[in-house]
């Protein structure tokens, strides 16, 4: 790809972007309502304190969840290639799979996945 190529689909792409944020503001409705300026809470005044922390195991599930999930995309890539590397591709899932099963063990042990 030569570099007047390049330059042009930077030039198209940035005027296709720019176009399509003018245009919307243009076609959308305006509505200059002063309740449109206030932030969204679904029009329910709030009771108590609103500003509540949650616990961190919600946040370590989520993680672990994450990485599993990230692990399966890791997965797709491997099985096509698996049959023309062979024996290299299947000691490297191996290891892979070691390495995330020692991560669950961890958080296991450490209570990470227990939902209280």
């Amino acid at each position: 790809m030569s570099a007047e190529s390049l330059i042009l689909f930077f030039i198209v792409g940035a005027f296709l972007v720019g176009f399509a944020i003018v245009f919307a503001h243009f076609a959308a409705p305006n509505s200059t309502n002063p309740q449109k300026a206030e932030p969204y809470e679904c029009g329910i005044p709030t009771e108590g304190l609103t500003w509540l922390q949650f616990n961190v195991g919600y946040y370590l599930f989520a993680i672990i969840f994450l990485v599993f999930d990230v692990e399966s995309v890791f997965i797709f890539p491997w099985a096509v290639v698996m049959k023309e590397m062979g024996m290299t591709a299947f000691i490297e899932i191996v290891i892979f799979f070691f390495v995330l099963g020692l991560g669950l063990l961890y958080a296991w042990k450490k209570g990470a996945l227990k939902w209280e």
